[in-house]
């Protein structure tokens, strides 16, 4: 079963009448990139948070977000008095000693650094919030792959009926491509004779067999027909197995887009050429899908 890279989950809890939140997103990467923002109360679980993800996850780029809410200000921050006291008495000694007078922005002292501290829980408090805030992530990224099992199985429908046309095009190419070489002769043969008809001049069977034979090996399309039909043998046999798979799918796609340019270039009859052209389409939505595959 294919896995979406695209998805949503979210999940929270308390623990002493503060609520964490946690939301998960989820989008096309061809690689597993995590972002995760905490706010200053919760900054310690980054490292734990990216662990759960990435061992839970395999591609894409998820964004993860915790936040706090019913949560008193006094939770979040302190204020060291100490320092802010120093930093207005030494602002009024200096206006004093230069003769300059004024009032004092208390909240532009906030932002002065080492004035306010965030609130950091001791050892006890700190294993008590990783904790629930872990279980709440791993609700969330439950919800998340629930998300993309639902979407990964309408890609699957959709990447299954490509292929299916796919099959059909490329039956119809074999059941054309076998009466590929009398036609080839035949036309050879048609087109000699015209010109050696105007020249007055014979040429052996022989000669014009052996042609007849470069060009039947020069245009011989059954070897490529044979590794398509294998290639998509092997696309449905990768759907049905677990785990990732859109790498393993992406690269099967460049092979039969490989070969169906080889196809396209060796057969020389405009029925085949134009089936070509469909499966081609046809491969090119294959990996637009694919892309969003896991």
């Amino acid at each position: 079963m294919l896995n979406s890279m695209t998805g949503y989950g979210s999940a929270d809890g308390q623990l002493d009448g503060v609520c964490y939140a946690v939301e998960i997103k989820a989008v096309n990467n061809r690689y597993l990139k995590t972002i995760i923002k905490l706010p200053e109360a919760v900054a310690f679980l980054e490292d734990d948070i990216d662990k759960l993800l990435r061992k839970n996850l395999s591609r894409g780029t998820i964004n993860c977000v915790v936040r706090l809410k019913g949560v008193v200000a006094s939770a979040l921050f302190e204020i060291d008095e100490v320092a802010l006291r120093s930093v207005v008495e030494r602002l009024n000694a200096v206006g004093s000693s230069v003769g300059v007078g004024g009032t004092i922005d208390l909240a532009s002292l906030l932002d002065l650094p080492g004035v306010v501290h965030p609130v950091v829980p001791d050892e006890q408090e700190s294993e008590r919030i990783r904790e629930v805030v872990l279980a709440i992530a791993r609700e969330a990224i439950g919800r998340l792959q629930q998300m993309r099992e639902a979407e990964g199985r309408f890609l699957e429908a959709d990447l299954r009926g490509n292929c299916e046309a796919m099959a059909r095009e490329l039956s119809a190419v074999r059941s054309k491509s076998g009466g590929l070489i009398n036609e080839y002769a035949k036309r050879l043969r048609r087109r000699v004779d015209a010109l050696l008809a105007e020249a007055k001049l014979k040429l052996d069977e022989e000669t014009l067999s052996r042609e007849v034979a470069i060009l039947a090996d020069r245009s011989d399309i059954s070897e490529e027909i044979s590794r398509l039909d294998a290639h998509l043998q092997q696309f449905s046999q990768i759907c049905q197995t677990e785990g990732q798979a859109g790498r393993r799918l992406d690269f099967l796609s460049q092979e039969m887009l490989r070969e169906a340019n080889t196809v396209a270039s060796k057969a020389a009859d405009a029925e085949i050429v134009r089936r070509v052209v469909d499966m081609k389409c046809l491969i090119e939505r294959l990996k637009e899908q694919i892309q969003n595959v896991e």
